[in-house]
């Protein structure tokens, strides 16, 4: 047996294949269910101890040998057939046009805006402690953000959870750099919510924040109308509402004037022709000295929007689940956005 294991090594070892058609005789000769390797190997098992050691080895060296000659196949075939190469010299296959994503074409023109009024870019890891995405920013413990209704804690304990928004970036920068500061923050934020039309558990947000001495409600006001006229329009009128965020006090919603123009503008603003935007607020003395600022010394303001909101709104796109599907078809209508 040992015998005839070497002439077929002997054998394949030099053989050459003239078309891929003699390749996959070969293939289906010694790797086909009753070829010749399953012949060998069956009678490998008849064989005593001693024996199936050294055959064995050989049958290993031969199936070795074999799966070389076969993958040797293609190259001989290019190299001894020119005939059968492609003409390298035929123009290439049209390729489709690229194209951002909505979520990015938003997000890349709020970030330029606020750039042109002197932010600065932070980001922030997606998987936070307590202190960072809720302590720290005022939370009480009995808030219902702390729930694990609501959140996506990673531990028992509820020390570590993905972030349920960006504000954590503003704290991290707070505890690393001095006033003044000026940062936006963008970025994914987790919720535990029901997917729906209107509503989803992953989204992405852009936070503001701006510390300084003597800032004032007025300077976020002005700033919130400066980037909405960039980015709406120049004729966009805006209006603050009183609010509520543990980390800003005083706190307000803001609006803008949508019009009421058509039934998509009464279903979009529920027939007042206002629509939400974000929320903002003075931010907390609290929250200043949690990071290590002086709020005696210094005042500052914090702005939060929903991406995917303005988004929808921008494109008008009525289901939110149609940012994450991957559809050709949906995202084909961005092409050159």
């Amino acid at each position: 047996m040992l015998k005839i294991i070497e002439e077929h090594i002997s054998t394949i070892s030099k053989k050459k294949f003239a078309n891929q058609e003699d390749a996959e005789k070969f293939r289906v000769k010694f790797f086909g269910k009753k070829g010749v390797l399953s012949s060998l190997f069956l009678e490998l098992k008849t064989l005593e101890s001693k024996e199936k050691k050294i055959i064995g080895a050989a049958l290993n060296r031969l199936k070795t040998v074999a799966e070389d000659v076969i993958k040797s196949a293609p190259r001989s075939i290019k190299e001894n057939n020119y005939e059968e190469l492609e003409d390298l010299s035929r123009p290439g296959y049209n390729s489709l046009p690229g194209s951002r994503h909505p979520i990015s074409i938003v997000k890349n023109e709020i970030i330029q805006i606020f750039e042109n009024l002197g932010f600065t870019t932070e980001e922030g890891p997606e998987m936070e402690d307590d202190w960072h995405n809720f302590s720290a920013l005022n939370f009480p413990e009995e808030h219902p953000a702390r729930d694990m209704q609501d959140t996506f804690f990673l531990t028992r304990d509820q020390k570590w959870a993905l972030r349920t928004h960006t504000s954590s970036v503003q704290v991290r920068t707070m505890e690393s750099q001095t006033p003044p500061i000026r940062i936006i923050a963008p970025g994914r934020v987790f919720r535990n919510e029901a997917i729906s039309s209107r509503s989803h558990c992953v989204f992405h947000q852009v936070e503001g924040l701006y510390i300084d001495q003597g800032v004032s409600f007025v300077d976020m006001k002005q700033t919130l109308s400066s980037f909405s006229k960039s980015f709406f329009g120049e004729s966009t009128q805006i209006r603050l509402r009183p609010s509520y965020f543990p980390f800003t006090e005083p706190s307000a919603e803001m609006d803008i004037w949508w019009g009421l123009e058509n039934e998509v503008d009464h279903r979009m603003t529920k027939g007042t022709g206002w629509l939400e935007i974000m929320g903002c607020g003075m931010v907390d003395p609290n929250v200043l000295d949690s990071c290590g600022i002086d709020p005696q010394k210094y005042s500052g303001f914090a702005f939060g929007m929903g991406i995917e909101r303005i988004a929808m709104q921008r494109f008008q796109i009525p289901d939110i689940r149609a940012f994450y599907e991957n559809d050709i078809r949906f995202l084909k209508n961005f092409t050159g956005a």
